[in-house]
């Protein structure tokens, strides 16, 4: 009960989502806004109860119309299987709440309409947070199986190009199929500046990993394999961190132009020189030197 109590504090409402429950009220689906905050809150909670088990740092949970979004101290060195788990836990709260509704709508106290009320918008927000876009729960497992295969770097970018793509795909149909219907169009906005937030965002979020490389050697990154990257002499230290993969630790290697011998540099003394003694400017052939 603790646990569930000190996430409730975190819960915040998203201005969207007021405006959202402020048209069903108004046009007279008072019930059927219960119905929607019930299943986003549950929903969230799964999230958020998988994070805090898992020892995360949440600091605000905030409901959206469609879902929520969780602000937790990630730096994108959590195992991919940790985080893989807290995403579904989302999604599957949906399946227990519509088994639960077959069973109550025998009894008196569930009606047939609240029945499929509650079937229809607890489908509706499933599949709309399996839509592959950022940062709903099916955006981030796809930037997740990105992780899985790519560099952190490049599975950033990647991932938010197949989530703009898919975004100016939903916007399209939603022009030429649903031009009138409001809420969808608040939904779209709302993304759409996500996605530019997270553009202008994105060598923060680089920063970020780097920056939570030192925390998580003692903890995460125990016990974990070992990555060699290719670079060249003449690269500069953070473009060869940029081919550092999530879940490894790396071994930077490189072949010197005068020996023609194989140098080897670990991971830890390339991030020192970069954030320590904030050196960005050398490249792998200076860091040997000094």
């Amino acid at each position: 009960m603790s646990s569930i109590w000190f996430l409730l504090r975190k819960m915040k409402i998203n201005p969207f989502f007021w405006f959202v429950l402020g048209i069903g009220v108004v046009t007279g689906y008072f019930r059927e806004v219960l119905l929607v905050f019930a299943i986003v809150f549950i929903h969230e909670m799964g999230h958020a109860l998988a994070a805090h088990y898992f020892k995360w740092t949440i600091y605000k949970i905030e409901l959206l119309p469609f879902g929520g979004v969780a602000e937790v101290e990630d730096s994108g060195n959590r195992p991919i299987k940790e985080e893989l788990i807290v995403i579904l836990s989302g999604p599957l709260q949906h399946l227990w709440m519509i088994g639960l509704s077959f069973l109550l709508v025998h009894f008196n106290i569930w009606s047939e309409t609240t029945h499929e009320l509650f079937i229809w918008h607890n489908a509706t927000i499933l599949l709309i947070n399996l839509v592959p876009i950022l940062p709903l729960d099916g955006g981030r497992l796809v930037q997740l199986l990105y992780m899985n295969y790519y560099s952190y770097h490049y599975a950033l970018r990647k991932s938010w190009s197949t989530s703009v793509g898919v975004l100016a795909v939903v916007m399209t149909l939603s022009v030429l199929l649903l031009p009138f219907h409001l809420n969808l169009w608040v939904v779209l906005s709302f993304l759409a500046i996500v996605h530019y937030l997270e553009w202008k965002q994105r060598h923060y979020r680089m920063m970020r990993f780097l920056l939570g490389r030192p925390q998580a050697y003692d903890t995460h990154l125990q016990d974990v394999g070992l990555k060699s990257v290719p670079v060249t002499a003449n690269m500069f230290l953070l473009d060869g961190m940029k081919k550092m993969y999530r879940g490894y630790l790396h071994q930077f290697h490189y072949l010197d132009p005068k020996t023609k011998e194989r140098v080897t540099i670990d991971e830890k003394k390339v991030l020192d020189t970069l954030v320590r003694k904030k050196q960005w400017k050398l490249t792998f052939k200076e860091i040997m030197i000094k």
